[in-house]
């Protein structure tokens, strides 16, 4: 298996199959961090522990996009990390857009919910996690999930080829 994403969700496969222009193998691997990610740093390490995983189940290429919340000085907002890892211990990060997250969406995320249900109660649209995502809603359809996800998939592909 050449190339793997740590993630069965469509937009987040589009997204790395669009840069790389090659089959990508989704892979159900652990995040290692809890189902909804509350700070860069959690985000982060859910990317970086995807892509080292499919690189553990024989990808050359592992790549992980996670997506969480941040709170800055009393907003949340949406945040979004990329890791890329290779079979020789390389690893690459990169995050993506941040965007306040509207009080009535941030408030049932702050006493525990995921921004995933949040957003398919919000839209009646249990799916749209894989689909538009909150990003798609909250920018009126000029941003889907996996165009977000692709920008930060260029930053890892490219870093990547950079320090090669």
């Amino acid at each position: 298996m050449k190339y793997a994403i740590g993630s069965a969700n469509p937009a987040k496969v589009k997204a790395v199959e669009q840069m790389i222009k090659e089959p990508v193998q989704p892979l159900d691997v652990p995040s290692g961090v809890s189902p909804q990610p509350l700070s860069d740093e959690e985000t982060r390490l859910g990317a970086v522990n995807r892509a080292k995983a499919c690189v553990e189940k024989g990808a050359e290429l592992g790549f992980g996009l996670e997506g969480g919340v941040t709170d800055m000085e009393g907003t949340l907002y949406l945040c979004n990390w990329g890791a890329l890892a290779d079979q020789d211990g390389h690893l690459v990060v990169a995050s993506g857009a941040k965007i306040p997250l509207p009080d009535e969406i941030a408030a049932p995320i702050r006493k525990g919910s995921e921004l995933g249900e949040v957003m398919a109660s919000f839209t009646s649209d249990k799916d749209i996690r894989k689909k538009a995502g909150a990003i798609g809603v909250l920018t009126n359809g000029e941003l889907a999930r996996d165009e977000m996800f692709m920008h930060i998939v260029k930053l890892l592909y490219g870093q990547y080829k950079f320090q090669k």
